[in-house]
């Protein structure tokens, strides 16, 4: 395990600006107004060859402990309870303020190291913040700057101290595709359909910011957890909230606009997709939008129908979105369609059992021999049409990829195959070769005619 750093500081000091710096990239989102960090987020922070797990944290606020300030608050608590050394950010540009002032007092009484970096310090403009920082009590302040990456090494210099560097690397992995490897688990879904409450559910703590408010989630968000399947075996699986995913038409907030692009790179990350519906709400035009979203994306999809403990009537409410998804999804038809409940944790098991199923079809590889022999079958059972009296003639058919799974269909005049012997085509790959409601993908390749510019 890498030591862990706990970013902390009020809102809007840069510290989500100073999280992505350490990680080499932009995961955090950063925004001029304060507060836009509300959930914990981890990473894996390189720093001039030292290496370490980042905590990014919501702005500390002094709001009541039931408010969402107050529950941000309780967040950015745990995290630093968890963490080997704190990271104390304050605007060197602004000076000290009453909060810095509660802020330093409250990480005084604690036992944890504390690291203060007096940020936005490029130029002159924040030489006297660092000065007055010294008021802190937390000894010298670092001067740095986490948007032109000034101070580095001095930021090296104070942690150091605080971290053991001498902990056993770990292997890395060498096979994506591994059934070892973890499962990297999105869930996806509108605004307050109770996604973060089922991650919490998951993992046996509060991990995850949750409340009434619709869209408190921003950022992505990547736990790391294990799940005992019904044979006992640990599964390792990386876990990823994503902000709530609202008709276009009606993001108007940049912020959101944000979280929501943030929330589709995830999907990109994912292998299998969970698409969280209200089932009290039932199926929308959105939660179409999304599911269509993911299958273009080439990623596994699975339907939960959260908030199940409190429908009435469930087995029509079942059938009734099982059909609109059938007809809204004519590209994928039998996606999976688990009930849970993410309060009373009611169908979780089988829900990541489906996952890791569903994982599985979607990374599995069929032999050329196996393919072909299938394919064989499909033509003699419905052989190409001949448009204009002329055959079009498949050769043969190879797997190049999995991951999604990816065809390759050979022949000639391939440029006037119906969209419908395609489909054809690609349903028999689904239904007799093993891979499920996974999306699977088939390219048309044509041998090149030697006379064509003759």
């Amino acid at each position: 395990m890498l030591p862990t750093v706990a970013i902390v500081g009020r809102p809007n000091v840069g510290k989500s600006t100073l999280f992505n710096r350490l990680v080499g990239k932009k995961l955090a989102l950063v925004d001029d107004q304060p507060g836009v960090t509300r959930d914990r987020r981890e990473g894996e922070a390189h720093l001039l060859g030292l290496d370490f797990t980042i905590i990014d944290t919501a702005g500390y606020e002094d709001e009541d402990a039931q408010s969402l300030p107050g529950r941000m608050r309780l967040q950015t608590e745990a995290a630093v309870d968890s963490a080997d050394v704190a990271l104390f950010v304050i605007d060197s540009r602004a000076g000290i303020t009453p909060l810095d002032e509660e802020i330093a007092r409250w990480l005084r009484s604690g036992d944890i190291p504390v690291v203060l970096l007096a940020n936005k310090a490029e130029g002159r403009a924040g030489d006297d913040g660092v000065m007055e920082a010294f008021s802190l009590g937390l000894g010298e302040p670092v001067p740095f700057s986490a948007e032109h990456g000034q101070g580095l090494a001095d930021l090296f210099q104070a942690l150091l101290p605080h971290i053991d560097r001498e902990e056993e690397e770990e292997e890395p992995e060498t096979e994506e595709d591994s059934e070892s490897a973890p499962l990297k688990l999105a869930i996806v879904g509108r605004p307050n359909a109770g996604k973060s409450t089922l991650i919490n559910r998951l993992l046996g703590e509060n991990r995850l910011l949750t409340g009434p408010e619709a869209g408190i989630t921003r950022d992505s968000i990547a736990v790391d957890w294990t799940w005992t399947d019904p044979d006992g075996n640990d599964r390792p699986v990386r876990l990823i909230d994503t902000a709530g995913m609202r008709k276009r038409a009606k993001v108007q907030d940049k912020l959101e606009k944000l979280a929501v692009s943030d929330g589709l790179n995830a999907v990109n990350f994912a292998e299998v997709v969970v698409l969280l519906l209200d089932a009290t709400r039932g199926l929308e035009a959105q939660d179409l939008r999304i599911a269509d979203k993911v299958l273009e994306e080439g990623r596994a999809l699975v339907i939960g129908l959260n908030k199940w403990d409190t429908v009435e009537n469930g087995s029509a409410l079942y059938q009734g979105i099982k059909q609109a998804l059938s007809d809204g999804l004519a590209q994928v038809r039998g996606v999976p369609i688990m009930t849970v409940s993410g309060a009373t944790g009611k169908g979780l098991d089988d829900l990541i059992r489906v996952a890791f199923e569903t994982r599985t079809a979607w990374s599995q590889r069929v032999s050329t021999g196996i393919l072909n022999r299938w394919f064989e079958r499909a033509l003699e059972a419905n052989p190409p049409p001949a448009p204009g009296g002329k055959r079009i003639k498949l050769r043969y058919i190879t797997q190049n990829k999995t991951r999604p799974p990816t065809f390759v269909l050979f022949g000639t005049r391939l440029d006037e195959l119906p969209e419908s012997y395609r489909r054809y085509l690609v349903n028999g790959i689904r239904r007799e070769l093993g891979f499920g409601a996974v999306p699977v993908r088939l390219t048309l390749r044509s041998a090149k005619n030697p006379y064509a510019n003759k």
